[in-house]
C-alpha cells in the first residue's frame, strides 16, 4: 500500500448519527439502498458530511447526487451502462467511482469515467466462494493506471496484507461497523 493515508469508505444503508460520529473523520460516506432511496434521509446525511468535512457518495443516482451537490456518485458492479454520466456537466470537484469484479468490468468503469475502482473480492468472504487473493489483486491492478480500492472480506487479521498490494486504500462494511474509530484508527496510518 502507498505510503500516505489510504482513501477509507465506509457503506451504509441508512442514517445513524451515533454510528456515524464514531467514525474517523476520513472515513468516506457511500450511501447504498437500492430498496428504499429516500430523498430525505440523503439529504440529512449530506448535511451531516458537510459539517463533519467528509465526502458523501450516492450510488447509482448521478442525477441526485448532482442535485444535491454530493461529492460524487458511485456504480456498482452491475451498471454496466457506459454513457452513465455522458449527458450531464460534472462540476471539477464531482468524483465518479465504481466497484468491479474482473478485467471486463474495470473497462467498463473506465469508460464510464471512474477515478477510483473498487476491486472485490479480495479476501474471502461469506457472500461471494471467489476471491481475488494478494497475488490476482496485483496481477490486475499493476497493468492498470488507476487508483484501486480494495473491498471485501477485509478484516483486523488481513488488514495489514494490503501493504502487499498497490492498492490507494480500502473499503468495508462490517469491519468498519463493527470496531468504529477506537480499533479502525491505528489501520488509517501506515
Amino acid at each position: 500500500m502507498q505510503k500516505k493515508n489510504p482513501y477509507v469508505y465506509y457503506f451504509i444503508d441508512k442514517y445513524n448519527t451515533e454510528e456515524l460520529t464514531n467514525l474517523d473523520k476520513n472515513i468516506n460516506l457511500i450511501y447504498r439502498n437500492y430498496k428504499n432511496l429516500n430523498k430525505d434521509v440523503i439529504e440529512s446525511i449530506n448535511k451531516f458530511s458537510k459539517i463533519n468535512k467528509r465526502n458523501f457518495y450516492l450510488s447509482n443516482n448521478i442525477k441526485l447526487a448532482l442535485k444535491l451537490g454530493l461529492k460524487g456518485v458511485y456504480i456498482p458492479s452491475f451498471n454496466k451502462n457506459i454513457n452513465f454520466a455522458s449527458k450531464y456537466v460534472l462540476p471539477n470537484n464531482f468524483e465518479i467511482i465504481g466497484s468491479a469484479h474482473n478485467i471486463s468490468e474495470i473497462r467498463v468503469k473506465k469508460l464510464q469515467g471512474c477515478s477510483k475502482i473498487f476491486l472485490s473480492p479480495i479476501f474471502k468472504t461469506s457472500k461471494y466462494k471467489n476471491f481475488l487473493s494478494i497475488i490476482k489483486f496485483n496481477l490486475i491492478t499493476l497493468t492498470q493506471n488507476l487508483d484501486f480500492i480494495a473491498l471485501g472480506g477485509i478484516n483486523t487479521n488481513n488488514y495489514k496484507k494490503l501493504k502487499l498490494t498497490k492498492t490507494a486504500g480500502f473499503a468495508s462494511i462490517s469491519w468498519i461497523k463493527k470496531n468504529g474509530l477506537m480499533k479502525i484508527r491505528p489501520f488509517l496510518k501506515i
